[in-house]
């Protein structure tokens, strides 16, 4: 176009020829075209291999899905690389969703782009992997197998181990029981927290310990803020030591002391309980800066010596188990809680130098109640035989009178 011809045609644009508007329609719409070559979101996209992107479903065959990506052609996911799509996750498929694949081959020999949604899955759990590692999340997992070392753990294509050692349900026992009890959890899904990820070398190594003590922590925090001393609490005996028992009552473990386990003299938490019994438990007290629960199992029974004058009178024969010797006598348990001392002087119409002279820890023995306390819980007991306490038999009632004999 020479310099007169540009000038015609502004004059005409100018003074609003006939030709304007078809030129001015025509500058739109290179402008439009320009800007859309320049807009890179309509790029074909140089896919290399390993690349995960979205694409878009176009059609389903039985043996692969043609998915588009945004390059020039189509690309293709083969059988062989959708294994880990369930069953039901392959029907539910559609023209026109949108999934997650990854580049496997830029070109096979028939030109198409292969790809993977296996490898696209495992990318995606790597990523979401590495999140809860930096974030100290707990997941979970399906055990699917395991070997001398630990459990072997499904992650949407991620492989990953637990360590016996990090299982809180495998023995530390025998290697045979160590076996069974792994065998046994495969199929179960448990809580996990990464311990160790490394995705170079291809190593997952996680914890159902720390998962569970992390589970654990939560749930005792949430418990504490809402846990109320005085009430009553169904809870399952965790473990036994000298000075008490743990109980756990919903997600928190509290201490039943020696002393709070029975009305009764007990000498060992194993006397009364083993682990894994259900028992009622009381709320002592409540510490939530310690994180602390104390709990008591006599208190959600009614108190022996409350009821003492109920069933029991002076002059009654009654049956007990020697508890406990002493220079000054005998103790003998006559039901739980209720305990009753055999002075020295009333073990025999015979002087003596100790009670093992005539009894021992352990025997049963009939004996007549010639004192009772209850206000400072106390029994007193005879084994002496006088005119008014004859031999006592297994027909012997108890005295009518209920005089002391002394």
């Amino acid at each position: 176009m020479d310099d007169q011809t540009r000038t015609d045609a502004v004059q005409s644009q100018t003074e609003g020829g006939p030709d304007s508007h078809i030129e001015q329609q025509a500058a739109d719409d290179i402008s439009l075209m320009e800007q859309y070559l320049n807009d890179p979101a309509h790029d074909y996209r140089n896919l290399k291999y390993g690349d995960s992107v979205d694409g878009t479903i176009v059609r389903i065959d039985r043996d692969e899905l043609l998915v588009d990506v945004g390059s020039k052609s189509e690309g293709v996911v083969p059988n062989r690389e959708m294994t880990s799509l369930a069953p039901e996750e392959r029907d539910a498929l559609r023209i026109g969703d949108v999934m997650l694949v990854t580049v496997v081959q830029p070109e096979d020999a028939e030109g198409r782009m292969v790809l993977s949604v296996d490898k696209a899955r495992q990318e995606k759990s790597w990523r979401a992997l590495q999140s809860s590692y930096e974030a100290g999340e707990v997941i979970h997992a399906q055990v699917v197998n395991y070997n001398k070392g630990g459990l072997l753990v499904n992650l949407d294509g991620v492989r990953g181990f637990v360590p016996s050692s990090q299982v809180s349900s495998v023995s530390r026992g025998p290697e045979v029981q160590k076996q069974s009890d792994m065998a046994r959890l495969v199929g179960q899904t448990l809580p996990l927290k990464v311990i160790e990820i490394n995705r170079a070398r291809n190593r997952l190594i996680l914890s159902e310990r720390q998962a569970i003590q992390e589970v654990r922590e939560a749930r005792k925090d949430e418990l504490l803020e809402r846990l109320d001393e005085g009430v009553i609490r169904r809870g399952r005996v965790t473990s036994l030591c000298d000075f008490g028992a743990f109980v756990d009552i919903g997600g928190a473990d509290g201490l039943v002391h020696l002393s709070e386990l029975s009305w009764s003299r007990v000498k060992h938490p194993e006397e009364v309980l083993s682990v894994g019994d259900e028992v009622d438990v009381y709320v002592l007290s409540v510490d939530e800066d310690r994180k602390r629960i104390a709990l008591s199992i006599k208190r959600t029974q009614p108190e022996p010596w409350s009821t003492v004058a109920d069933r029991y009178a002076i002059g009654q024969i009654v049956e007990g188990v020697v508890t406990q010797l002493t220079s000054f006598g005998a103790f003998a348990r006559l039901e739980d809680g209720i305990e009753g001392l055999v002075h020295i002087s009333e073990l025999s119409d015979e002087r003596i130098n100790h009670p093992r002279d005539v009894i021992a820890e352990g025997d049963t023995i009939k004996t007549r109640i010639i004192r009772i306390d209850p206000a400072r819980k106390r029994i007193g007991l005879s084994l002496r035989n006088t005119p008014d306490t004859p031999l006592v038999t297994e027909e012997t009632e108890p005295s009518p009178t209920g005089e002391d004999a002394d």
